[in-house]
């Protein structure tokens, strides 16, 4: 593999996105300032026309595509460049942005050009669950649920800090649950608030899974244990001011494949966006893309 990435690429940014449609012209120029020439640059509207503009563009031979948006967008399609040549380039343009910061992309449009033009290609693993591939992290328990009903309205303005009001506002009408966790030779079973199920180690903007990494050939499902939501509350503080006693709530099960199963089944969220339900595989697609990531 050459340790350049290409000067050609098509950039297509999700307007719909937190940061899209004010951050698509300024994207445009300084990636031309920067030498990189964009065969094709859109803001799309609609993000169900997306993928299908992604597929377009990898079809008809773009040496890289540069997509910006939130996680839900950047993971939606990921799957499209599984066993293709084009390599994946990023732009954060979302709410939490949790796969920039598990590769260590800048946040700032500057610094993401920065890493698009002075970066290097890697290979990297990807998550799985059943046929759907994704980036950064799953998540069964209060997140789905705040995924669902969150108003679009709050998110859009006032970001991780409306996550985090919706999800106090939803925790009131939230219940633990049963989880089994299978590893292909031994069944584990525990109450817990929270299972995130990690490729990498940002989830919401926080790092809750730091033995993840995207080039480890596994998956990490990390539940939270017990009955108490305040347990949960108490995980994500911990886990924000990164205190050592944010590993005492939670259990982890490595592998390449471990089958999830809930009482009562619950629906998955997908780096944002509602997955399928309980029961599933979770596993790991190793080494299945190649990004523009920052050297080193």
């Amino acid at each position: 593999m050459t340790h350049t990435l290409p000067r050609r690429a098509v950039l297509i940014v999700n307007a719909a996105s937190r940061r899209g449609a004010d951050a698509f012209e300024e994207a445009r120029s300084r990636l031309v300032e920067a030498g990189i020439e964009l065969t094709a640059a859109e803001a799309v509207s609609d993000p169900e026309q997306i993928d299908g503009k992604v597929i377009a563009a990898i079809e008809t031979g773009a040496e890289m595509v540069i997509l910006g948006g939130g996680d839900g967008t950047l993971s939606e399609n990921i799957d499209h460049f599984v066993g293709k040549d084009s390599i994946f380039a990023l732009l954060p343009l979302g709410t939490a942005n949790s796969f920039a910061r598990t590769m260590g992309i800048p946040l700032d449009l500057p610094g993401a050009v920065a890493v698009i033009h002075d970066g290097a290609p890697r290979k990297i693993d990807l998550g799985q669950i059943e046929d759907d591939y994704f980036l950064n992290n799953a998540a069964l328990g209060l997140a789905p649920k705040v995924a669902e009903t969150v108003p679009h309205g709050l998110k859009r303005s006032l970001g991780r800090l409306g996550y985090l009001l919706w999800a106090g506002w939803s925790a009131a009408s939230f219940r633990a649950f049963r989880l089994v966790v299978e590893d292909g030779s031994q069944r584990h079973r525990l109450w817990a608030t929270e299972v995130r199920i990690a490729n990498g180690r940002f989830h919401g903007g926080v790092e809750l899974i730091d033995s993840a990494s995207v080039e480890s050939g596994e998956i990490v499902v990390q539940a939270v244990e017990g009955r108490s939501l305040v347990g949960l509350g108490i995980n994500y503080a911990a886990s924000a001011l990164r205190h050592r006693s944010r590993r005492q709530t939670v259990r982890e099960f490595h592998g390449r494949e471990l089958r999830i199963t809930t009482r009562p089944r619950l629906k998955v969220s997908i780096d944002g966006e509602l997955g399928p339900e309980t029961p599933f595989t979770a596993r790991v697609a190793a080494a299945a893309v190649t990004i523009a990531a920052p050297r080193g």
